[in-house]
C-alpha cells in the first residue's frame, strides 16, 4: 500500500466502521473524529496484542506505523459521527448523574471531545460500549488508573446507566 492515499487506506475500514469511519453497526465503534493519538495508540495496542480483538489484531499487523499515522490523520479530520443508538431513556437519565460524578473529568462534554484523547463515547453503539466495559472489568483491556478507581466505586446498575447515557448523546 505504499503511496496509497489516506482515504483509500481508511476505506478498507468501511466494511466494519462505515464510510469515513461512521459506523452503521452495533459491534464496531465510530472512528470519525477520533484524535490521532487515540487512533494510533489503539492500533498499536491491537498490533502488539495488548488490546483484545476478534479481528483488529490481525488487521493492525498488516499496516506500517506510517500507514496507521496516515489513517489516524484521515479519521481525525472527519466530523464526529453520533449514531442514532437505541437506548433506555430512564437509564440514560440516571447515567447522567453517574457521568457527572465519575466520568466527566476525562470524558468531557458527554464523551464527545476528540481532544481529550480518551476516545469518543458519545453516540457510540451501546453493544460496543458494553463489550468495551466488559473487557476493562475482566482485565482483558488495561484501564487507566484514574478510570479504574472510579469504576470500582460503581455498581453494575450505575455502569449500565452511564453506558446508556453515552449512547444517548447526540
Amino acid at each position: 500500500m505504499a503511496g496509497s492515499s489516506a482515504s483509500m487506506m481508511a476505506n478498507t475500514c468501511a466494511g466494519c466502521h462505515g464510510t469515513n469511519g461512521q459506523s452503521a453497526g452495533p459491534a464496531s465503534p465510530n472512528l470519525a473524529g477520533v484524535s490521532e493519538s487515540y487512533f494510533n495508540d489503539s492500533m498499536k495496542a491491537f498490533k502488539e496484542g495488548t488490546r483484545p480483538a476478534t479481528i483488529m489484531d490481525r488487521i493492525a499487523k498488516g499496516y506500517s506505523d506510517e500507514q496507521i499515522e496516515t489513517m489516524a490523520t484521515f479519521f481525525a479530520g472527519q466530523p464526529v459521527h453520533k449514531a442514532m443508538v437505541p437506548h433506555d431513556a430512564a437509564k440514560a437519565k440516571a447515567g447522567a448523574e453517574t457521568y457527572d460524578k465519575s466520568c466527566a473529568k476525562c470524558h468531557d462534554e458527554g464523551g464527545s471531545l476528540p481532544g481529550d484523547d480518551a476516545g469518543i463515547l458519545a453516540g457510540q453503539w451501546l453493544p460496543w460500549l458494553e463489550y468495551s466495559m466488559a473487557d476493562f472489568k475482566a482485565g482483558n483491556r488495561e484501564m487507566p488508573k484514574k478510570m479504574a478507581k472510579q469504576v470500582e466505586k460503581l455498581s453494575d446498575a450505575e455502569i449500565e446507566a452511564v453506558l446508556h447515557y453515552f449512547a444517548s448523546q447526540k
